[in-house]
Order: structure tokens, then C-alpha cells, then sequence
């Protein structure tokens, strides 16, 4: 068997001459990569130098020292961000939006010592970054505990009916305002701007029967509304009708007043010219009643009154054709 000596391989002499330009270029592009960072349009940037406060820097192409010198924490000051409580939304894109216990969180004692199952959402924003980064650990975790405690005061100062039906406002409400005034006493750098419930139930053991009377309350309230609703409907027509009689009662009563007043009047003048003239005034009186009665009969007799028998006279009634 022959002995096989293996090829033999030369370095380039200019490889050293190589190195050297390349380990520059990479060492410059390392630079440039490490000096330079872009802070998004939705953010800001908190400035660190080994470790401490610098400046906040704005959207854009910003420079800083490389090596780790400086440092560039991104803040979406711009971003609306969301807690969830209860329950965990699957396309959340905040990181600290979904609880590590949906379960403890949504169960929740009542004033009337009931369980409820309350899930709800806290919408918040990064006011001030430097105060986010570097007052208290964790704001957003103290936001969410903060969020849980205050949800659970004011739940417990409730009955079970006021927070499954008419309370669900006024619990929002005083949530929002109470977190408010925690966030700012504790310096979190946020603000909150909405606290919404999102389902409130009852524990899954009495659901049905809760049911059952949230039905019952509604055909409660249905009735009312059907009732006011004829009320509203037959009262103020009777009341129309009601005040149209007594106008004309009212016109009546004045009527007869007046007709009164005038027939009292035309008597009494009647009675000064009779004292006046007694026999002038009865023959006009006779007078005037025989024009008025006389038209109204269908035959007339005329008689004298030392006629012994009645005699025919022209029938005067009777219309000529």
C-alpha cells in the first residue's frame, strides 16, 4: 500500500492587508447600527446614560452613545392601552393587558354578602414618561391592582340586584373616579380614561333563578310602561272633556244671568212708565202682547162684544193659488 501525501495549501500573502480593512468596515457599521435608533410616531423615547435621566426624546432618527452608554426605552404616549379583568382577550397587543387570574378577579363579594361575577376593562395612557419609568416599579402592575381594589370597594357597597341591573353606570362611574385620584396620588405618570363594565353575572349556580327575575322585573317594568301609557292617554282626554262642559256650563250660566239682568231691567222700565201713565201703559202692553200672540194662531174670530152669533169672516189664513 503506497503512502499518499496530502495537498499542501499556502496562505495568501495579502490576507493580513484584508483583515484589516474588513474588520474596520464591520467595526464602523457596528458603530453606526449602535448610534442610531428610531423612535416611532406613537412614542417617545426615554434618554439613560449608564443608567440615569437624560432628556425625552421625540419621534424620529435620534443619536446616542454606543457601547451601552446610552439607553432609548420606547413610551406609547400616543396608544390608548387596555387592562383586561375577568377574562383575557386572545389578539391583545399591551403585554400586561391580560391577568395571570381571570378567574379571582371576576369573583366578587357584594354589599348583601353575594357573589358576583364581574368582568370589566380599565382604558388608560401614558401621561408622563419619565414619571412612568422611574417613579414606581411596575405602574402598570399598580395600576392593575389599584384598578382591582377600588372595583371591589364599590361593588361591596352594593347590593347584588343593584349590580346586576340599574347600578352598572353609577359603579362605572365612582370606579373612574376613585382610580383617578389613586393614580395621581401615587405618581404612576398615568391617566385614566375610561373604566367599562363589560358582563356581570350572578354565580353560575343561580344564574337560572336570577334569570327568572331579571325576566320577571322586565314584564314589571313592560306593564308600567303600558299602563302609563293609557293613563297618559285617557287621563288628559277626560280632562279635555271635562273642562269643555264647564265652559259650557260657564256659557250657559252667564246666558241665563244675562237674559235675567235684561228681562229684571226691561220690567222695571216697563213698571216707571205704567206709575208714569197707568192706562197708556196697559193698552200698550195689551197691544204689543195680542201683535205677538195673534200671528201664531191658524184661525182668527173677531168679535164684538154685543154680537149675539159668530159670523164667518174672509179666510184670511188661507194663501191665495
Amino acid at each position: 500500500m503506497k503512502n499518499v501525501t496530502p495537498p499542501q495549501y499556502q496562505i495568501p500573502a495579502n490576507l493580513g492587508s484584508l483583515a484589516v480593512p474588513a474588520v474596520v468596515v464591520a467595526l464602523a457599521l457596528w458603530f453606526a447600527l449602535t448610534c442610531f435608533t428610531s423612535v416611532p410616531t406613537d412614542s417617545n423615547g426615554v434618554l439613560t446614560r449608564f443608567g440615569k435621566f437624560v432628556e425625552i426624546v421625540k419621534p424620529g432618527l435620534r443619536f446616542k452613545l454606543p457601547l451601552g452608554i446610552d439607553n432609548i426605552d420606547l413610551v406609547p404616549v400616543e396608544r390608548q392601552l387596555t387592562l383586561d379583568f375577568g377574562f383575557t382577550t386572545p389578539s391583545a397587543t399591551n403585554q400586561n393587558q391580560a391577568p395571570d387570574d381571570p378567574e379571582a378577579e371576576r369573583n366578587i363579594v357584594t354589599g348583601d354578602l353575594n357573589m358576583a361575577l364581574v368582568e370589566w376593562i380599565v382604558q388608560y395612557r401614558i401621561e408622563d414618561p419619565k414619571q412612568f419609568k422611574f417613579h414606581v416599579f411596575e405602574p402598570e402592575g399598580t395600576l392593575r391592582d389599584a384598578s382591582e381594589a377600588v372595583m371591589r370597594e364599590v361593588v361591596g357597597d352594593r347590593t347584588i340586584d343593584e349590580v346586576l341591573t340599574v347600578g352598572r353606570a353609577e359603579i362605572e362611574t365612582e370606579t373612574l373616579t376613585r382610580l383617578q385620584a389613586l393614580v395621581l396620588r401615587y405618581g404612576l405618570g398615568l391617566t385614566v380614561m375610561q373604566v367599562q363594565l363589560q358582563k356581570v353575572h350572578p354565580p353560575k349556580g343561580v344564574q337560572a333563578s336570577f334569570g327568572e327575575v331579571n325576566q320577571a322585573q322586565q314584564e314589571k317594568q313592560q306593564a308600567i310602561f303600558l299602563a302609563n301609557g293609557e293613563y297618559n292617554k285617557v287621563v288628559p282626554r277626560a280632562k279635555g272633556e271635562a273642562l269643555r262642559k264647564v265652559s259650557a256650563a260657564e256659557g250657559y250660566a252667564a246666558k241665563r244671568v244675562n237674559e235675567a239682568q235684561g228681562d229684571a231691567g226691561r220690567f222695571n222700565a216697563t213698571l216707571t212708565e205704567y206709575l208714569k201713565s197707568p192706562e197708556v201703559t196697559r193698552q200698550r202692553l195689551y197691544l204689543e202682547t195680542m201683535q205677538e200672540v195673534l200671528p201664531q194662531l191658524s184661525r182668527k174670530i173677531v168679535l164684538d162684544d154685543k154680537a149675539g152669533q159668530i159670523f164667518p169672516l174672509l179666510q184670511l189664513d188661507q194663501k191665495t193659488k
